[in-house]
């Protein structure tokens, strides 16, 4: 089990701000927050908790969301 050092949730924090993010639904109706690249993400019971996570959780400015229109996908 690896434990955190001291100051590395700030540089992640650091590292994601200037990573796009997108929030939408997939087709199941799930809140889905991506990174724009879709590399990593997670489901989201509302829009509002996964925009709170993306603020209070990563750090991101709200700049950095976009909304999508069509429907999300994470890959496994």
């Amino acid at each position: 089990m690896s434990i955190p050092l001291m100051g590395q949730k700030t540089e992640i924090r650091r590292a994601l701000r200037d990573v796009q993010f997108v929030i939408g639904q997939n087709a199941q109706g799930h809140w889905i927050l991506a990174e724009a690249c879709k590399r990593y993400g997670g489901i989201f019971i509302s829009r509002e908790a996964a925009l709170k996570f993306a603020a209070s959780e990563l750090g991101i400015d709200s700049s950095a969301i976009r909304l999508s229109n069509e429907p999300l996908l994470l890959r496994s």
